[in-house]
C-alpha cells in the first residue's frame, strides 16, 4: 500500500493508456448502474456488518437492464472504462460477473483493499490523473454523493436513477468509504 503524505491511502492506479485508439473514453460505476446490489444490501444492515459476504456475493447481481443498454451504445463511439468503489480483491469477481453478461472487461479501475476513504473524493480523484491521459466525455454514477461533488467540478457526469439508491448503499459508499 503507497500512503500519501496526507496520510491516506494512494488512489487506485490509472491505465496509461487502456486502449491503442483515442476514442474519448465514457466512463460508468458498476454497482446500482451495471449490478443490481439490493439482494445483498441485508449484509450490511446486519450488526457487525458482513462486508466479506456483501462482496463476495456481488457474483449474483442481476443486470441492470438500463444500464448495459447505456454501455453498449457509448461503445459505438467511445471507449468505456469502468470506476467502481469496489475493493481490488473483487476484480475475479467482478470481471467474470462482466463476461458472463457479455460487457466489455477491461479498463477496470478498483479501489484500493484498504482504502476506505468516500467514494466521491476516490473517483475524483481517480478521474482527475485519467484526464491527464484521456479525454472524458461522460460519467454514470449511482451515487448522489457522487454526481454532486463531480458535477461541481465540472465533469460531464449523470446520475444513474434505474435504481432507486438505497440510505444503506449511502451510508456505506459516503460515511465508511467501503464501495
Amino acid at each position: 500500500m503507497t500512503i500519501s503524505a496526507a496520510g491516506v491511502p494512494a488512489p487506485p492506479t490509472v491505465p496509461r493508456d487502456p486502449y491503442s485508439e483515442r476514442n474519448p473514453l465514457a466512463v460508468f460505476d458498476i454497482d446500482g448502474v451495471l449490478a443490481d446490489v439490493r439482494h445483498r444490501l441485508h449484509h450490511l444492515e446486519a450488526r457487525p456488518q458482513r462486508w466479506e459476504h456483501f462482496f463476495q456475493s456481488a457474483d449474483r447481481d442481476p443486470l441492470l437492464v438500463e444500464g448495459a443498454e447505456r454501455v453498449r451504445a457509448a461503445l459505438a463511439a467511445h471507449d468505456v472504462l469502468y470506476l467502481t468503489g469496489r475493493p481490488e480483491r473483487t476484480r475475479r469477481l467482478t470481471e467474470d460477473w462482466l463476461v458472463r453478461h457479455e460487457l466489455p472487461v477491461e479498463p477496470l479501475v478498483m479501489r484500493a483493499d484498504d482504502d476506505r476513504r468516500p467514494a466521491r473524493w476516490v473517483k475524483r480523484e481517480v478521474l482527475r490523473k485519467l484526464s491527464t491521459v484521456r479525454s472524458v466525455v461522460s460519467v454514470l454514477d449511482d451515487d448522489p454523493a457522487v454526481v454532486s461533488l463531480l458535477e461541481a467540478d465540472g465533469w460531464p457526469v449523470e446520475l444513474a436513477t434505474w435504481l432507486p439508491h438505497s440510505s444503506t448503499l449511502r451510508k456505506a459508499q459516503e460515511d465508511t468509504g467501503r464501495t
